[in-house]
Parts: C-alpha cells; sequence; structure tokens
C-alpha cells in the first residue's frame, strides 16, 4: 500500500515489445547487482533442514525491508518479542529494487506481492516465500493523465499504459487487459518502474497506470480539477508475500529469525485492522502525508487481514499468475511450486485469531 518515492519522468521509458522487457529488466536487476557477491542462482533447491524450533542465537540479525511492520511494533507491543536485532530497516518496497538487494546482499527479508519471486526466479534469483497474506479485494485502481478521456478498461485501447512488468501492478494491467477482451497488443505498455507511474501520468508520457493508496489519493487530490480521473475494476492481486533469499533460509540461525517475525508481521496486520485511528495517524497522516479523512477513507476501502492455514490455492493463484506472464512473452514457462517454502507454512495463520484465518 505504502507508495514509493518518485522520480522525474524516466528517459528510459521504452514500449514493451514482448520478450523485450524481460530482456531490459534482467539486464538492469543483473548489471546494478554486478559489482556485489552473488545469491546463489542455481536450480531452486528443497529446503535446507527441518526448521528451527527455538530463538534465534544470540547476534542473529537480518535486514528487514518489511516498513509497515517496522511501524507497527513500537504501538502494538510487540517489538519485545522481537528475538533478533533488525540491522536494517531498508525503505524499499518496489520488486526490482528488493531482487537487487537480495543480489547485493543487503536486503534478507522484504514484503511484496505475488510478482517479483516469479520474476526473480526468472533472471536466475534463488528465493521462496515464507508467509502469505490474502487480498480478495481490488488494491489497485487504475488512475488517468489529466484530459484523458478514459472511462473503463475497454477504453485502454490504443492508449499508452504505464507497465512495470516485475511488480503487481503489471499483472493487474494484464489481468484487466484479458477481463476486457483487449491483447496486449491493443495498447502500447509503457516500461516504467511503479515509482515513475505517478510523474508520467502528470507529464502525459502514459495515459493511464494502476496506483494503490495513498497514491492515488496524492494523485487525484492534484489532478482531478485538470480531467484526472479514476477507473475501478475488479481486477484483485491477491498475494502479499513475505520472501528471502535461499542462502538467508539456508542458514538455521537467520531462519529462526525468519520464524521469530513471520507471527509478528501477521500480528501487526491485525493490529493495524483493529486500532485504525492509531494506525492511520501513525502511518497515513505522519509517514505518508495525507489527511486523516484521506487516511480514514483509504483504511476503509482496505482488506480485513486473511491468512491461509493451507498454501494450495495460493500456489495455484501464484501458477496462473506466472502462466500469464508466460503466456505474454514477459517470462519463461515455469513451475511455481518450488518458490514456496513450505517449512513456514501456516505460521502466520497459527500466530492470529480464527477470524483471520483463511481456511477455504
Amino acid at each position: 500500500m505504502s507508495p514509493h518515492p518518485t522520480d522525474g519522468p524516466s528517459a528510459t521509458a521504452r514500449t514493451v515489445g514482448r520478450r523485450s522487457f524481460l530482456a531490459l529488466a534482467t539486464g538492469t536487476v543483473l548489471g546494478l547487482a554486478a559489482c556485489s557477491p552473488q545469491v546463489k542462482t542455481a536450480a531452486n533447491a528443497e529446503p535446507a533442514g527441518k526448521l528451527p524450533s527455538g530463538a534465534p542465537p544470540p547476534g542473529t540479525k537480518l535486514a528487514v525491508a518489511v516498513r509497515q511492520t517496522r511501524l507497527q511494533l513500537e504501538p502494538s507491543g510487540l517489538k519485545k518479542d522481537l528475538a533478533f536485532t533488525v540491522s536494517e530497516w531498508p525503505n524499499l518496497s518496489a520488486g526490482p529494487d528488493i531482487i537487487q538487494g537480495f543480489r547485493a546482499r543487503s536486503i534478507d527479508l522484504a514484503s511484496n506481492a505475488g510478482i517479483p519471486p516469479i520474476q526473480a526466479k526468472a533472471i536466475g534469483v534463488q528465493t521462496r516465500i515464507v508467509a502469505v497474506q490474502v487480498r480478495p479485494l481490488p488494491i489497485y485502481t487504475f488512475a488517468t493523465a489529466p484530459g484523458t478521456a478514459i472511462a473503463s478498461v475497454a477504453d485502454f485501447r490504443g492508449k499508452k499504459i504505464g507497465f512495470s512488468q516485475g511488480q503487481a501492478q503489471g499483472v493487474v494491467v494484464l489481468r484487466a487487459l484479458k477481463a476486457a477482451g483487449l491483447k496486449n497488443s491493443d495498447v502500447e505498455l509503457v516500461a516504467l518502474p511503479s515509482t515513475q507511474f505517478l510523474t508520467a501520468l502528470q507529464s502525459k508520457q502514459v495515459d493511464v497506470a494502476p496506483l494503490g493508496e495513498p497514491s492515488l489519493t496524492k494523485y487525484l487530490d492534484q489532478y482531478a480539477k485538470d480531467g484526472a480521473a479514476a477507473v475501478k475494476t475488479d481486477v484483485v492481486d491477491l498475494l502479499t508475500v513475505l520472501w528471502a533469499p535461499v542462502e538467508v533460509l539456508d542458514d538455521p540461525a537467520k531462519a529462526a529469525a525468519v520464524r521469530n517475525f513471520i507471527p509478528l508481521w501477521a500480528k501487526g496486520l491485525v493490529w493495524a485492522w483493529e486500532n485504525t485511528d492509531e494506525w492511520i495517524d501513525t502511518y497515513y497522516v505522519k509517514d505518508q502525508g495525507v489527511s486523516a479523512a484521506d487516511g480514514k477513507r483509504i483504511v476503509s476501502s482496505l482488506n480485513k487481514p486473511q491468512f491461509p492455514v493451507s498454501w494450495d490455492k495460493v500456489i495455484a493463484w501464484e501458477q496462473e499468475t506466472a502462466d500469464l506472464m508466460a503466456e505474454g512473452g514477459f517470462v519463461p514457462e515455469q513451475d511455481v511450486t518450488d518458490l514456496f517454502d513450505r517449512r513456514f507454512e501456516g505460521l502466520a495463520a497459527e500466530s492470529v485469531a480464527a477470524e483471520y484465518r483463511e481456511t477455504s
């Protein structure tokens, strides 16, 4: 949900030509990490050994890129249960940035949508998903550039659409087009990281792009008077995941720290749901810079936290997403089963009350 810092319009923005974007993304991530120690890139293997059951050993450290949990630990009273040292809380959330951090060994654990792990596997970065939250309601809305006459997804034909292949927003675009009976070739997919969607809309570099909150509210507050609008769809981005490099999870001490963190992540999300006024003030007002009124409106539109007891349906959803990406020529065909470290399955669900468990 949190917005990413925005830069000026990208000089490297380009129209996606099917497999050309995969090549672009691969070159970017690998090039940026070329001077850094490399995470293992062999085909994913079975998890190493049984999941440690005890507390992480003294001195265990992880760099954790999960900003919302960082802000929830103190007011929720959960900080006392953190049994390892967080060496750093990188303020990064875009999938390509997280993959780069994994490659550089500067991030040990992160929160993203389901797409970045698929993208990581496509370019040979070995990672696993360790926890899952499901969100059955849409969290992204398509925002239009000022003065653009777009009222529905059907109007996307021939338009320039902000498209970040390695992030959740990219799959939201593909799913929306498919639901509307449009082919990727019916539109112009403009390759941009989601961090640049706002400025691309403002400058009319693209006609439409998917935005989450509070970015959507900030954008419309400023540009609705100039004709910018929101186009809502029923397309959902079902998964929020915690994921980590394989080498982190193969280290018993770090795996124990990840095991300790997962319940705190889940409980923090539940605390935010149950203490909306305090969370709005902590996150939306003080951290994200939106008004309390907008914060209340945003929170009222969010999904109640749900953590699946079984990952079977989650894996099926992830496979469907990977297949959609492969059909568009953006990643090679892949089996996503080995993206999930099922040693951690159900741990998040077990840590919360029954009303926050997804059992169907």
